[in-house]
This record gives structure tokens, C-alpha cells and sequence, in this order.
């Protein structure tokens, strides 16, 4: 009998064998777990004990499918990994587990039977294999290819040579051209040549710039006929230097355009006069104050009535009092000069927008020209009119284009009081409106010297495991006369005002002093926290937090999350993302509120530090019945993912919203459906009955037979 022969020879290599293999299993990255003959976990390496959060000393001896089931796990497939288990056959599966906290995470396991022939006890070795990216991208690339194919947008895609590389189907039906058509050539095959070679110079110069260009243009289908589209370009670069690719969208909009010209007419335009009508008064008032903005210029606004017209439609018949109308129209519109505005408001009153210089001839001019005689043309000889004129000035009169134009109109009535053909100014301090804000935020003062305001705070719940992650703060008016104010009936008051620095600056001391009180009640909870945009820029907004944080050792800043509304102006964008680094910096948390509401969404997403994002309430309370409201809430949701920014859905009314939200993959929830706002002092019991009601029930979120199975 050789040496290796030897039974003592065998036994020591197999033990040293062994050993080597218990140093792999210890090392890898890969979760390894050894199971006995019934199942049960018998040892757990390093690397399952790290990612999973459950320690050997805890788990020893229990099974997986007790441990890592969740609201999302296939209950087939763990089913299969149990009949194999009771064979003693080897398994493969790919499936979504569970770590310690809760958190869902993809793995590809691979069990073997052990037994007599490795020279050990019956069981298992099991092998997991965290495929969590991989799954992320098979999802990404199955919503991206089901976009591409179902939208009702033409979408083209090139190469850096401009060469097409695929269309979708809706680029054949708007086009006239088919896939294979168009493959390899350059979409110029399109071109209408209404456009100049310089148009396309700058379209390209753009993109070279910013890596993308949006506007009109007109292009030529397969059977000639032209056509005009709203076209998107965007340069995509991959990875490898130099390489990119253009993705180009659009939408055939000839008949809206050619219904718009009508509806313009239609719309904008008085019928009788051909002048402008109230409504594009109004718009283009809107941009006359964005043009005096930018330009740092006065505007005047004015409202002209006829003195007593209706005695000529009494004398004359209505006939002769509408070609009066339309002979004072012109000479109206012919009184002022390039860039001024006249639109019949109704009746014989009429609007006018003044951005040309020397404003006080204009107003001369327009008088005169109703003063001169004039002669309807229907028996009725020369007729000379008067009429009365109201002015207001912009910027003096910071109303906007409605108020303004409501403004002249009082101005006007008050020069018809004085007598006729004349003019009057509107005095800005005496509009009713701002007599009233004055007022309200004078007893806005008074409150917070009163200590009249209260602070109410709504739960938010991870959905994982319908855990209590923190309340927002929200702020309550105990108001002597009127009672208990919601923010809204408040809060736009403020906004702009000398209040809004000094109430953000209550609101974050009484949050603190709040969590304060809870903790030495032996509640740890963390807080949100409403931040105005004028708040946020204030210069002294964050020597204020970190003086706050000095006087208060005892909270941690990472409890606290500082909600930024999206859809708030934030005129400094630069300055906006350092404040809030600032603020990330000293430990507190950053969320972007009431997300898809505003204009800047992806910009501010892009650009701001963000650590959270909410989904605004007005898309998630009517997401199980309305289509567009549910795409955009899971878009917002698959954004946050590829941004890698938790999700925190408002508005959740009932628990088929939670439900719904969290097959989305939304990861936080708050709203009615949870617990309306309440006082401090209700918190403590609140969290006492919810922690009894999770205990008793498992996790309310998931469907009930979803919870009974578990």
C-alpha cells in the first residue's frame, strides 16, 4: 500500500481540503451558506453576513425562506428551492430577497447536496451571487424599448456621422418612409429647403454646445407633401471618448398650426375692430413687464371709455354706433407708435400698452383723436365724441397684466367722476388689495410675537417594512378670531415679504426644540422641515443652522431633511446648490418638494444637491384613476432611481395607493391614508397604536392575503 493509499493520509488531506475551501468560502465577495439535511443554516460566510445584515450567531439554525421572504418575492420560486431542498437535488434560481433592514436586493443562488462523498454531515452548500445592477438595467432597457416602439413621437436615432441608425414605428407613419428605407443615409432626406443653410448652421452649433436643440421645422414627407414638425435634438455620449449619437424626436404639428391661425383670429381678436381683444391684452402686457424688467423701463397701461356712447347707439341705431367703433379703432392704432398695443376690451372701451418714450404726448394724442368729427356714413352728419382716460404705470404699479389693466380701469372711472375728456392716474397706494396684505401681515407680526403659531406634524412611512422614518413639520395659525389657519390661508401673504425670513426662522427653532422634548421622552425622530426660497438665499441662513446646531448638541443634524419646494423660483441656481452643499455638509438631509410641478423639475434634479425627492400630491391622489397621473408618478419614481434619490410619494389617501405605490417601487409614503398632521402632543400615542397595529397585522401596506401567507 503506497503513502497516498493510506486511510491516515486520506483523512489529512481531506481535512486540509476542507480548511482551504472554509478560507475561500471566508474570503469571497460572494454570500456563501452551508445548510444541514432539513434545511436549517448551519455557518454563513463573511461576505452574507456584511451585505445581508444577519449575523451566523443570530440565524443559526433557522431557515431562509423565514428570513429573507418579502412583499416581492416570488413565492413559486421559493417554493421550488424548497421541494429541491427536500430531494437533496442541486437548485439554480434568480430571486428577490430581503436584507436585514428590509431592503430588496436581486441574487442569483446556486445550491449543491452535500453528503458521504465530500466526507461530511447531509446538506447543503448555497451560493448567492448579488445581480441587483444587472436586474436594474434589464428593467431600464425594457421600459427604454417599449417607449421607443409605442411612442406617438417619431424617433430617430444616428451616429456621430449623422448616418440613421433605426427609426421607430410612428417615424414610418408621420414620414412615408420605412425602416429599411432610411437606414444608413442622412435624415436631410427629409428637408422641405424652406430653410437656409444658416438655420441649420446654428441648429448644430447649438447642439455642439449644449448637446441639444428644440424648435420648429419644416420638412418634406415621402410623397412630397411638406409638412411642419416640433423637433427635439439630443447628442448622447457613451463611455468610450468620442463616441456619441443623436436622438432626435418630433411630432407632426401642421393641422394644429394651421387650426391656431383660425383660433388666434378667433381667440385673440375682436371681431368687429380687428384689434387685439382682452385676453392678448393681457399677454401682451405680460411680456411688456418682462421686456421693462429686463430693459429697467416704465410701461403705462391705460383704459379708454367713450363719454355717453349709448346715447348714440339710442339715437343713431347700432349700426352707426359699430362703424364709429371701427373709425375710432383705427385712429386709435394709428396714434401709437412700434411696440404699442390697442385691443377693444368690449363694448366702447379700449386698452392700450404704452412701451414707447414720451408717454404724456401719446396720451394727449388718443384724446385729440376721439375728439375729432367724424361721420358714420349713415345720415347721421358729423359726430364729435369725448372720452375718459385712465392710467397706471409700471413698474410704480407692480401689479400683474390683470391687475393692471384693472387698475386703469378704476383710474378711469375716476376721470369720468371729475367730468369728461379727461385723464386720471391710478395711485397705487390706495389699491384695496395691497391695504389688505399690509393688514394681515401686521397681525402676522402680532401672532409671532403672540406666540400664536403651532407646529402639527404628518408621518412618513418606509414602505419596506411600514417603519416610521420621520414627520414633517408643518405650521398651524391658531388665529384669536378666525381659529385654526391652514397654510394656505397665510402663507402666500408672506411670500416676498420682511415676515418670511423671521416665520422660517420659528418654524426651525420650534422643529428642534420639539425634537428635543421627544428625545428626552425616549422618542428618537427626525423631522422635515419647509424651506421658502427667499428663506434659503438669506445670507444669514446658514451661520443661523449652525448656531442653532451649536446651542443643541444633543440633536443630530442628519435628522433633520430641509424640504425645498420645486416648483419655487430659485433665481440664483449657483448660489441655490452651494447653500444647500452647505447644508449637506453640516449633516442635514436634502429634499426636493412637491416634484413635477414647476418648470425646473429636471434642472433643479440635475443640479441640486438632493438626498430625497416627493412626488407632488396632486399627481398621487388621483393615480388609480387617472392614466397621465400614474405615468408621470412612476416616471418620477424611475428618475429617482437612475438619479439614485429615494422617493417619497404625498397625497396617499388610502392603502391602494401605498399598495400601488410600492409595486411602482416608491420607497416612502405620507398622507391621509397614514395620519392627517396632528398636534406634538398626539405623536407619542399615534406611534404607540401604529407600532400595535404593525405588530398585530405584519405590514399593513401589502394586501391582506399577502400578509396572512407570511
Amino acid at each position: 500500500m503506497s503513502d497516498s493509499d493510506h486511510p491516515e493520509h486520506r483523512r489529512h488531506t481531506q481535512e486540509v481540503g476542507l480548511e482551504r475551501l472554509s478560507l475561500v468560502a471566508s474570503a469571497i465577495r460572494n454570500m456563501v451558506l452551508i445548510l444541514d439535511d432539513t434545511g436549517a443554516i448551519q455557518w454563513a460566510n463573511p461576505g452574507f453576513e456584511e451585505y445581508t445584515g444577519y449575523l451566523l450567531r443570530d440565524i443559526c439554525g433557522a431557515h431562509p425562506k423565514d428570513l429573507f421572504n418579502g412583499p416581492a418575492t416570488d413565492p413559486d420560486k421559493v417554493s421550488r428551492i424548497c421541494h429541491k431542498l427536500l430531494l437533496a437535488q442541486p437548485f439554480e434560481e434568480d430571486i428577490l430577497l430581503y436584507t436585514r433592514p428590509g431592503t430588496p436586493f436581486w441574487v442569483h443562488i446556486y445550491g449543491v447536496p452535500i453528503g458521504a462523498e465530500q466526507g461530511v454531515l447531509p446538506g447543503f452548500i448555497a451560493v448567492m451571487t448579488n445581480i441587483s445592477d444587472r436586474k436594474h438595467s434589464e428593467r431600464g432597457l425594457r421600459i427604454a424599448a417599449s417607449v421607443f416602439d409605442r411612442s406617438h413621437e417619431a424617433i430617430l436615432i444616428s451616429d456621430q456621422n449623422n448616418r440613421i441608425l433605426d427609426v421607430n414605428p410612428a417615424f414610418s407613419r408621420i414620414t412615408g418612409y420605412s425602416r429599411s428605407d432610411v437606414l444608413g443615409l442622412n435624415p436631410s432626406i427629409l428637408s422641405s429647403g424652406r430653410h437656409s443653410p444658416a438655420y441649420y448652421r446654428s441648429m448644430w452649433q447649438r447642439i455642439e454646445r449644449t448637446d441639444h436643440w428644440r424648435g420648429e421645422i419644416w420638412n418634406r414627407r415621402k410623397s412630397g407633401e411638406e409638412f411642419v414638425e416640433l423637433l427635439s435634438v439630443s447628442r448622447v455620449h457613451l463611455d468610450e471618448p468620442g463616441r456619441y449619437y443623436h436622438v432626435a424626436s418630433f411630432t407632426d404639428i401642421t393641422a394644429l398650426k394651421n387650426h391656431a391661425k383660425d383660433l388666434d383670429r378667433a381667440v385673440n381678436y375682436d371681431e368687429l375692430t380687428g384689434l387685439p381683444n382682452r385676453q392678448l391684452l393681457e399677454d401682451r402686457l405680460r411680456d411688456a413687464q418682462t421686456h421693462a424688467d429686463r430693459q429697467h423701463k416704465n410701461l403705462s397701461v391705460c383704459y379708454l371709455d367713450l363719454d355717453g356712447f349709448e346715447a348714440i347707439n339710442d339715437s343713431f341705431g347700432h349700426a352707426a354706433g359699430n362703424e364709429i367703433l371701427r373709425i375710432l379703432a383705427s385712429r386709435l392704432a394709428q396714434t401709437l407708435r412700434s411696440g404699442d398695443t390697442v385691443a377693444r376690451i368690449g363694448g366702447d372701451e379700449f386698452g392700450v400698452i404704452l412701451q414707447s418714450e414720451d408717454h404724456d404726448s401719446v396720451y394727449e394724442r388718443m384724446l385729440a383723436s376721439i375728439n375729432e368729427p367724424l361721420d358714420p356714413g349713415v345720415g347721421t352728419g358729423p359726430i364729435t365724441l369725448t372720452a375718459s382716460l385712465g392710467i397706471t404705470r409700471y413698474p410704480a404699479d407692480s401689479a400683474d397684466a390683470e391687475g393692471l389693466i384693472r387698475h386703469a380701469d378704476q383710474a378711469m372711472y375716476s376721470a369720468k367722476e371729475k367730468g369728461r375728456n379727461l385723464l386720471h392716474f391710478f395711485d397705487p397706494e390706495l389699491n384695496e388689495h395691497r391695504r389688505q396684505r399690509r393688514q394681515q401681515l401686521t397681525e402676522i407680526s402680532q401672532a409671532l410675537e403672540n406666540e400664536e403659531f403651532e407646529l402639527y406634524f404628518q408621518p412618513q412611512v418606509r414602505i419596506a417594512g411600514c417603519e416610521v422614518v420621520g414627520f414633517e413639520a408643518l405650521v398651524r395659525w391658531n388665529h384669536p378670531q378666525k381659529g385654526l389657519l391652514l397654510p394656505a390661508e397665510f402663507l402666500t401673504t408672506l411670500e416676498g415679504s420682511h415676515l418670511e425670513v423671521p416665520l422660517g426662522q420659528w418654524v426651525l427653532k420650534e422643529a428642534i426644540y420639539q425634537m428635543n422634548l421627544w428625545q428626552a421622552a425616549g422618542e428618537d425622530l427626525s423631522v422635515s422641515i419647509n424651506i421658502s426660497a427667499q428663506h434659503l438665499m438669506d445670507q444669514s441662513f446658514t451661520r443661523y443652522l449652525e448656531s442653532y446646531l451649536h446651542s443643541h448638541p444633543a440633536i443630530e443634524p442628519r435628522q433633520i431633511t430641509l424640504e425645498v419646494l420645486e416648483s419655487t423660483a430659485l433665481d440664483d441656481i449657483r448660489r441655490a446648490r452651494n447653500v444647500l452643499a452647505r447644508c449637506q455638509d453640516l449633516g442635514f438631509r436634502i429634499a426636493l418638494d412637491d416634484f413635477g410641478t414647476g418648470f425646473s423639475s429636471l434642472t433643479y434634479l440635475r443640479t441640486l444637491p438632493v438626498d430625497l425627492v416627493k412626488i407632488d400630491k396632486s399627481f398621487v391622489r388621483n393615480m388609480l384613476d387617472d392614466a397621465s397621473d400614474r405615468a408621470i408618478v412612476e416616471s418620477v419614481i424611475f428618475l429617482g432611481q437612475r438619479f439614485t434619490h429615494p422617493i417619497l410619494a404625498e397625497g396617499v389617501e388610502t392603502l391602494d395607493h401605498a399598495r400601488a405605490l410600492r409595486q411602482l417601487g416608491c420607497d416612502y409614503i405620507q398622507g391621509y391614508g397614514i395620519a392627517r398632521p396632528m398636534p406634538a402632543s398626539e405623536i407619542q400615542e399615534w406611534l404607540r397604536q401604529w407600532h400595535q397595529q404593525t405588530k398585530i397585522e405584519g405590514n399593513v401596506l401589502e394586501p391582506a392575503s399577502g400578509r396572512q401567507s407570511r
